[in-house]
């Protein structure tokens, strides 16, 4: 029964992917709000990434996780949003939807929580060689930051130009990544390592475990989104970010399936 319901709920994921993945190859009118398919793609992702996780984990610990997460996030996207700092300035679209405390879109946080928790099960499946070591958890947290980073590669032009979910300030230095100014991405690096410094705890399973065969749930969602947000920069003939997310799709997942197949 519960590898139904996995299976159930892996297909309405994916049927909310293509819905979404369709609207941008062929723009159709839908009743309601024009982004009710990309909000309802999100939270699909949210709800999927956490019962995966629960499925190795107490439900408890990935909840606290989760909620640990987003209000981090969300913190430090407020602040930014007015100062600027950690990632650049930016301004938020109306594409980007309703408002936390009137200033924070509702998906950032969960956009935060989507992609630091399916890298780090990305991150997992790479290391798993290594798995052993006395090293593991630090090149976990490590590989599953940069993972966490080129999520947001991939994914700022599609949010930033694509679908207008926020707009990028010019800035003095030369340097940027279509539109986006490089320290963004040092921002979510910075951050998300830090963040992981805090939850990293509640992600370790206490009890002694026999060894499970790999999941590759967190590696469908980060390359689905990977996927997406490509196709989405391939509408606007945004070339450098079609193949960049190529690139780092294709890199991604040799290391992944090789990992897990040690």
């Amino acid at each position: 029964m519960a590898r139904l319901e996995r299976h159930f709920f892996t297909a309405l994921l994916l049927a909310a992917g293509a819905l979404v993945l369709a609207r941008l190859l062929w723009p159709v009118h839908l009743p309601g709000k024009s982004c009710w398919p990309e909000a309802v793609l999100l939270l699909l992702a949210t709800v999927s990434t956490i019962a995966a996780l629960a499925r190795h984990l107490p439900l408890q610990n990935v909840l606290s996780v989760a909620l640990a997460i987003a209000p981090a996030s969300g913190a430090v996207t407020w602040l930014d949003l007015k100062t600027g700092v950690p990632f650049g300035l930016f301004t938020t679209g109306g594409n980007a939807g309703p408002k936390l405390f009137n200033v924070v879109p509702w998906a950032l946080p969960l956009i935060w929580v989507v992609a630091i928790l399916n890298s780090r099960g990305v991150a997992r499946l790479v290391l798993r060689p290594w798995r052993k070591t006395h090293t593991y958890g630090f090149w976990l947290i490590g590989v599953t930051a940069a993972l966490t980073t080129l999520f947001d590669l991939s994914l700022d032009p599609f949010a930033s130009q694509v679908k207008h979910y926020w707009y990028w300030e010019p800035t003095k230095f030369p340097v940027s990544w279509q539109g986006a100014p490089l320290v963004n991405f040092f921002g979510w690096l910075v951050v998300t390592l830090l963040i992981l410094v805090f939850v990293t705890p509640m992600l370790i399973n206490k009890n002694p475990v026999h060894r499970r065969p790999p999941d590759f749930h967190p590696l469908g969602v980060w390359l689905g989104g990977v996927l997406l947000f490509g196709a989405g920069s391939a509408t606007l003939a945004l070339w450098p970010a079609v193949i960049l997310n190529a690139i780092i799709g294709v890199v991604v997942a040799v290391f992944a399936v090789r990992g897990a197949r040690w």
